[in-house]
């Protein structure tokens, strides 16, 4: 092919820059620390499954119109793998345990420390499928962030990992599972377009299973519910993917997925202030740590792989109207509707 044929030349890397992944990580950090306190408000109201299944499938709505409106092609026959993890993990794993934790007794604040080790599950996952080596610094770093949410956890449930704990550890495995191949998917596909086909290929699955839920479980639409599930819906299961796959993608796995330590803080706050959620002293330190190792982290370096680096096209985020490459079909996609 001649150089200038534009099928196989990427175009540049618009603001592809540590900075602008770790932004839009952080955006993506910021709406998932409502997710527990809307889920933890709603369970009065719906069915915890309903809550976890059916969240993915009303995203699924908007995913099929965001789809169709850009004319996206379907994902490889390769990719498929990665996308039943990310499938697994953060469509059905951690929406649906997490829910289940909550309502075997779990406080929002207690959910939103013990998944605060979620940052270094991603970072492992991350060192292993993507390519990435953290530093030394980075691993004590993080290592540190872990030990506090755990120790936090363990002195709110008086030493005692309970059922709600279990449910807990296996929503924060199967998040980081979903994270870290959504992450790997977004070096070749926009992250938006990673959820969307995630929530559409589960959507046989999550939208028949959603209407029998709705029609067995007696659900009460009060206006708390309303908000709440459409909160989870609309943003925990779709809109928040947006900026969080791309943020991954461009910062690397593991320096961005420590943006989440700082989740924990953020969901203490919104506990407090919609649940009226007590937070004492003792909360009010470990958040300080869990900011301290935040810093560390980002001040460490991670070195990527040479195919890691190079796993990531070039292509702008967001509406930009310039065309970018789709490695799926090695030929350029308008992500613009047309």
């Amino acid at each position: 092919m001649k150089a200038k044929d534009s099928a196989t030349v990427p175009a540049p890397i618009a603001d592809d820059r540590p900075g602008l992944g770790l932004g839009l990580a952080a955006i993506g950090v910021l709406i998932y620390s409502f997710t527990l306190p809307s889920t933890a408000a709603v369970l009065g109201d719906l069915d915890p499954y309903l809550i976890g299944v059916g969240r993915s499938a009303a995203a699924s709505v908007l995913a099929a119109g965001a789809l169709l409106a850009v004319r996206a092609r379907p994902p490889r026959r390769d990719q498929l793998a990665a996308f039943a993890v990310v499938v697994a993990g953060v469509v059905f794993g951690f929406p649906v345990l997490s829910t289940l934790a909550l309502d075997h007794g779990a406080s929002s604040a207690h959910s939103a420390v013990v998944v605060g080790l979620l940052p270094a599950a991603t970072a492992v996952l991350g060192a292993l499928r993507a390519g990435e080596r953290p530093s030394r610094a980075f691993w004590l770093a993080g290592a540190a962030g872990a030990a506090c949410v755990t120790g936090f956890a363990l002195v709110r449930g008086a030493g005692r990992v309970t059922a709600a704990d279990l449910l807990l550890f296996g929503a924060l495995l199967a998040a980081a599972a979903g994270y870290t191949e959504g992450a790997r998917l977004s070096r070749d596909m926009p992250g938006w377009r990673v959820i969307s086909w995630a929530t559409v290929l589960a959507a046989p699955i999550t939208v028949p299973v959603t209407g029998w839920l709705l029609a067995t479980t007696g659900p009460h639409w009060t206006g708390r519910a309303v908000l709440g599930f459409g909160y989870v819906a609309a943003f925990s299961a779709y809109l928040g993917f947006f900026a969080w796959y791309e943020g991954l993608a461009r910062a690397g796995i593991a320096r961005a997925s420590q943006l989440q330590l700082a989740q924990p803080v953020l969901t203490l706050a919104w506990s407090a202030v919609l649940l009226d959620e007590r937070v004492d002293a003792t909360t009010a330190l470990a958040a300080v740590a869990v900011l301290v190792c935040v810093a560390l982290t980002q001040r460490a370096r991670v070195r990527r792989s040479p195919l890691a680096a190079r796993g990531l096209p070039g292509r702008s985020w967001g509406s930009s109207p310039q065309a970018r490459p789709d490695r799926s079909r090695g030929e350029r996609e308008s992500v613009t509707p047309r």
